[in-house]
């Protein structure tokens, strides 16, 4: 059996055990082979995809074949992953959740809107959008459906918390997070108006703390709106990029976990470079449609959920030192999974087959070296709570 058949074979029995079903079988065995060809190729190019699929057509058969899927309106990606996402966090019933809000912005034309569960390091893709539009600003409207679809998608009794960034300064996003029964944590923009009791307004940069300091405000209103009852968190620490200011706002009292909490959010950024130069190669793609587009981010979202699974499982099992040389966990669970594959296809071994996602903390913290541990994620000299 070639290696690509077994691959094939694999992913077939991954996303066949979450009830993933399309409206033609054909379509299905097209979406399993673009994944074969993604992991097996480390490209998005279709024409390079068409080389791993078995078949008796010619390659340029197979890429029209391909185009056509991207292209099939009735492939509906949001319909089609809410199985495998809703099985996949199955088991994290009574857990504490943090989601990341994130936009990136493709060949300056499409801005992608995602929802991502922040899990050891990575994030894993929940839902998405991709809007036809060059600026990653994007308006509530244009972005809330997915994350009434996300919280269908988390199971019953998670206490949830929404992170997102100085893009999502939106008073009726907060409103959103707290009927959805979400905590938020956002990263203000330091010109937003800050109501306190008993003393004048101000805008956040003048609240802000001197260097090497955090100063915690609680029960305040902001905007103009006066939203509130809500709680500030102003820090001006060092980071491993230097001193920077963080003004974040939550519905939950603050402290000095509010910045460690805040910080996952990041890993959502390193998830989108493994879409991007450090994995799949995204902005490589030819496809120039935003609907194509949403079902190419389908294939990367099921293919993400493949590896980080394989990549959890070699970690548990205790055989990560055959793929990862590092003393101690030095790369993802995203390339731990992918390194797997690529030696289980190489070495005649097993390849996962079904879902492992442990919601128990990360056993294995990455440790890239020692210099890099001894670098502090965050730090700051003194904290002071101003009432």
């Amino acid at each position: 059996m070639s290696k690509s058949l077994t691959l094939y074979g694999s992913i077939m029995s991954f996303v066949w055990q979450t009830e993933i079903r399309f409206n033609d079988l054909r379509n299905m065995s097209t979406f399993v082979w673009a994944i074969v060809g993604l992991l097996a190729s480390g490209s998005i190019h279709l024409s390079i995809w068409s080389l791993y699929r078995n078949s008796r057509a010619k390659a340029a058969s197979i890429e029209r074949q391909f185009s056509r899927w991207f292209h099939n309106d009735k492939v509906e990606p949001d319909k089609i992953y809410k199985n495998l996402a809703s099985l996949a966090f199955m088991d994290w019933s009574d857990r504490s959740v943090e989601l990341a809000l994130d936009t990136t912005v493709l060949w300056c034309r499409y801005a992608v809107v995602r929802v991502a569960v922040i899990y050891r390091g990575r994030s894993l893709p929940l839902t998405w959008v991709v809007l036809e539009q060059s600026s990653a600003s994007v308006a509530l409207s244009k972005y809330q459906h997915i994350l009434h679809q996300a919280a269908q998608l988390i199971p019953l009794h998670c206490q949830v918390t929404l992170l997102a960034d100085r893009g999502f300064n939106d008073v009726d996003l907060m409103v959103l997070a707290v009927k959805l029964g979400w905590h938020f944590i956002f990263r203000l923009k330091t010109s937003l108006w800050v109501y306190r009791p008993f003393k004048a307004r101000c805008k956040v940069n003048r609240l802000m703390p001197p260097q090497g300091e955090v100063h915690l405000h609680h029960v305040v209103q902001v905007t103009e709106r006066r939203f509130g009852p809500v709680h500030l968190a102003l820090g001006h620490m060092r980071t491993p990029n230097g001193y920077e200011q963080w003004a974040l706002l939550s519905d939950q009292t603050t402290s000095l976990d509010t910045f460690d909490q805040y910080a996952l959010r990041f890993d959502v950024e390193e998830s989108f470079l493994d879409d991007k130069s450090a994995g799949f190669q995204i902005e490589s793609s030819q496809i120039d449609d935003a609907s194509a587009l949403a079902r190419l981010l389908l294939i990367l979202a099921t293919a993400t959920l493949y590896l980080v699974s394989t990549g959890t499982a070699v970690v548990s099992m205790g055989r990560r030192h055959i793929v990862d040389t590092h003393w101690q966990r030095g790369i993802s669970y995203f390339q731990i999974g992918w390194r797997w594959i690529r030696h289980a296809l190489a070495s005649g071994k097993r390849l996962l087959h079904f879902l492992w996602l442990d919601p128990e903390p990360d056993p294995e913290p990455v440790y890239a070296s020692k210099t890099q541990a001894a670098i502090p994620i965050l730090a700051f000299s003194a904290a002071r709570l101003i009432t």
